[in-house]
């Protein structure tokens, strides 16, 4: 059976859509123009009534507050524009999201519903330890796990992200150094082709980073590593595999000569999905290492957290690993939070409680669905699906790296934009009018016009062709010389292209109230 469409065309190209057409209200047909909630929301109604207070606010001192400019809206108002607002994103349930360096991957929903299972959901992080064995024992088998995949054996759970992770682990290894009576190497090395985070927490702990070269191939530079490195270098920081989506093949090299150097080996985990079950980074002289589980372990990823990054260390950093951790006694399970004992030698803190316990829940809950033999198929997963994109889209475009496999990653550079007056900008506006997310732009630096590709081992092969077909027909219209679909993209998005040199220098992030019955007035833009 067929759908009688009385002879109206149905498909957008079939339609008014792009002929030039413009509704009288902004709006998409169902995808409504929104105004900002100021613009919104009337000045002289509010949405709820409270009766007035009995008592006067003089026990507040001079903390009280008068005239709060927030708008009135009713409960109705109020739903419809956040869930408009939300139909403005784009978002993983949507389409493939390829984002290079990120592992934006379907989220499995077994995950959120265990995470909102009341005895984890409704947790207060001040609850007695009796009254929490059962959370204590998911971090413990979810540390177990950590220690199991990576082989290593210590981690620190309370890292909130990558970033925060990468901060730990420097400082256990400041920690370590201090102890040995070798606080004066001040020295951090950090490869071209490893995560902007790393130079960037190496600096804040207070080292000097000094950068290693990169081999024409995308790899770790041997001898300007070996070159470099002294008793003034307190440790290396490699990606692997690396930003360019490469395994670094000479890494047991590269851990001999920090190493032998009396330097430790800290690996940025952050692409710890592209090796999961196939390769322990343990077994391949790893000191310290941050797990992303909001990359590699599907927990969510983006818009600002929540994140998790627990770091494995190895035995001789394990003793400098800060509280709190979970230790089983005679009477079960409880958290180690102070310079005991236990931990004599612990840096601190890294945060206040014990980590993120929504993301050990989905984590946990990952590792168990998929067991061993699905963790492996993960990494193979995600390889597989970087090359088919690789190879198909290498026909139009080209790869920085063209000889041999990538890993979970597909790096193209804008060599063949050259000519077309087209910029990688240009073609990433235009991938949102045929509905993808750009991939990263202009990273890694070490590539130019940089294309960072990366599917996740979480997209189909129909998936894989929609999102490879989408780009060889941009590809295609670029190389024809038709500049228009590219300089003025995005034409279908709810909001143009902006000047995005003068909105990151010059922003405009307040609102400017009019308290007057009528709708204030934005700021003028710049």
């Amino acid at each position: 059976m067929t759908m009688n469409t009385v002879g109206r065309p149905t498909r957008p190209e079939g339609s008014a859509a792009n002929a030039g057409f413009t509704s009288l209200t902004g709006a998409r047909g169902l995808l409504q123009d929104e105004p900002l909630i100021f613009e919104l929301g009337g000045w002289d109604k509010t949405g709820v009534d409270l009766d007035h207070a009995e008592h006067d606010a003089s026990d507040l001192a001079g903390l009280t507050r008068a005239g709060v400019p927030l708008p009135g809206l009713s409960e109705p108002e109020t739903v419809r524009h956040f869930v408009r607002l939300s139909q403005k994103n784009h978002a993983i349930d949507l389409a493939l999201y390829p984002l290079g360096s990120c592992t934006m991957k379907h989220n499995p929903r077994l995950n959120e519903k265990a995470a909102r299972m009341a005895g984890f959901a409704d947790l207060h992080p001040l609850a007695p330890v009796s009254t929490t064995q059962g959370a204590l024992e998911l971090m413990d088998r979810l540390a177990h796990w950590l220690k199991t995949l990576t082989g290593m054996p210590a981690v620190a759970m309370t890292p909130k992200a990558g970033a925060h992770g990468e901060l730990c682990g420097l400082l256990c290894i400041k920690a370590a150094h201090e102890a040995a009576g070798q606080g004066l190497r001040r020295t951090v090395l950090v490869p071209t082709s490893a995560h902007g985070t790393n130079p960037a927490t190496a600096a804040f702990v207070g080292y000097n980073v000094t950068e290693i070269a990169q081999t024409p191939d995308g790899r770790v530079d041997l001898a300007d590593l070996e070159a470099k490195l002294g008793p003034h270098v307190a440790a290396i920081m490699v990606t692997n595999p690396n930003t360019c989506g490469l395994f670094e093949r000479d890494i047991l090299e590269i851990s001999r000569l920090t190493h032998a150097a009396g330097a430790y080996f800290y690996c940025d985990g952050a692409n710890f999905n592209a090796i999961v079950g196939r390769v322990r980074p343990g077994d391949l002289g790893v000191d310290a290492m941050h797990i992303n589980l909001h990359k590699t372990f599907s927990t969510p990823h983006g818009g600002g957290g929540p994140g998790a990054g627990p770091v494995v260390l190895s035995a001789e950093l394990a003793p400098f690993a800060p509280a709190p951790w979970v230790v089983r006694g005679a009477e079960g399970l409880h958290l180690v939070e102070e310079a005991t004992a236990e931990a004599a030698q612990a840096f601190g803190r890294m945060s206040a409680f014990h980590g993120q316990m929504g993301m050990f829940v989905r984590a946990y809950a990952y590792m168990r669905s998929h067991g061993s033999d699905g963790l492996r198929q993960v990494a193979e997963d995600a390889v597989l699906n970087a090359n088919y994109i690789k190879a198909r889209l290498s026909r139009a475009m080209s790869p920085a790296f063209p000889d041999g496999p990538c890993m979970h990653e597909a790096l193209f550079d804008d060599a063949w934009l050259e000519g077309t007056g087209i910029t990688t900008l240009d073609f990433a506006k235009a991938m949102i009018d045929e509905g993808f997310h750009p991939m990263t732009m202009y990273f890694p630096l070490v590539v130019h016009g940089s294309m960072l590709i990366e599917p996740t081992e979480t997209e189909s092969r129909r998936e894989l062709d929609r999102f490879c077909d989408a780009l060889l027909a941009l590809a295609q219209a670029a190389r024809a010389g038709d500049a228009d679909r590219f300089k003025g993209a995005p034409y279908l998005a709810p909001l143009r292209r902006l000047d995005e040199t003068l909105a990151a220098r010059k922003p405009k992030l307040a609102w400017r109230a009019e308290l007057t019955t009528v709708a204030p007035t934005p700021l003028a833009a710049e």
